[in-house]
């Protein structure tokens, strides 16, 4: 996350990442990555804006992948989080760990050479990234899939393909995304309260539509949208607001069930 290559940056790191991975795989296991590439860190202005995004605090378990020499997990913990970082260059690693001991934050974080691809996601709060967008795309279907709703997700210079960031900035001239992991709403939920109704729900990461019967009457799911398990959507002109748990959401004066 803190590197930036003084050539072709960001994308010859990510190449060296995505490159090192590879070598750690089973077929390339007496292989070592090149890790003579130059760089630079990232201006701290970035690390904070991120950390700003995704409101890293106490409490807070956040995981980086990139990690550089550990600034973005350090300065987590030193806004009171707990931080895993991971790099493929082991000096990365070795710099990242004597910025924690100078910044007193040894007990919070832990940095290691690793594959990416390999990593629990479920117990992340937050999760940061710098890597090529071919790396973001293959990793977020485990993403969506395996880390809780309402996890932040901040990316440094790559989105994440039509996956639209809920905040898209520039810092210092770097781009900088920002994600929450949305609740899984598609299929057909039974709603109770008094607006009975059958919900058939088409979803697109944050986003969903699709049509409510209600008696018999087919009508359209209009402006539905998630924020990690919060939902909200309109039916017939009225507006639906709550909070998805598993298979079902309870809302004001209503509650639904998935069928």
């Amino acid at each position: 996350m803190i590197s930036r290559l003084v050539s072709l940056r960001p994308a010859i790191y990510a190449l060296t990442v995505a490159a090192g991975l590879a070598a750690a795989s089973a077929v390339h296991a007496q292989q070592e990555p090149r890790l003579d590439v130059i760089y630079v860190p990232t201006p701290q202005e970035v690390v904070d804006r991120m950390l700003a995004l995704a409101k890293v605090g106490p409490g807070d378990y956040m995981i980086d992948f990139g990690c550089g020499d550990g600034r973005m997990v350090v300065t987590a913990a030193k806004l009171g989080a707990r931080g895993y970082g991971v790099d493929i260059n082991p000096q990365r690693i070795k710099e990242a760990n004597e910025n924690a001991a100078r910044a007193g934050v040894t007990d919070k974080v832990e940095f290691k050479i690793a594959n990416l691809f390999e990593q629990d996601l479920s117990k992340a709060d937050v999760m940061a990234m710098y890597l090529l967008p071919d790396i973001n795309l293959r990793l977020r279907p485990k993403i969506l899939d395996t880390m809780k709703p309402g996890t932040r997700i901040v990316s440094h210079a790559f989105d994440m393909g039509d996956w639209k960031p809920e905040v898209e900035e520039k810092v210092d001239g770097r781009n900088v995304y920002f994600w929450i992991v949305p609740a899984k709403v598609g299929g057909s939920w039974e709603v109770d309260g008094a607006q009975k109704m059958t919900l058939k729900l088409d979803q697109t990461f944050q986003f969903f539509t699709g049509k409510a019967d209600i008696g018999g009457k087919s009508v359209e799911v209009t402006d539905g949208q998630l924020k990690g398990a919060d939902i909200s959507f309109k039916v017939d002109g009225k507006t639906f607001t709550g909070k998805v748990s598993g298979g079902s959401i309870a809302g004001d004066g209503w509650k639904a069930t998935k069928a």
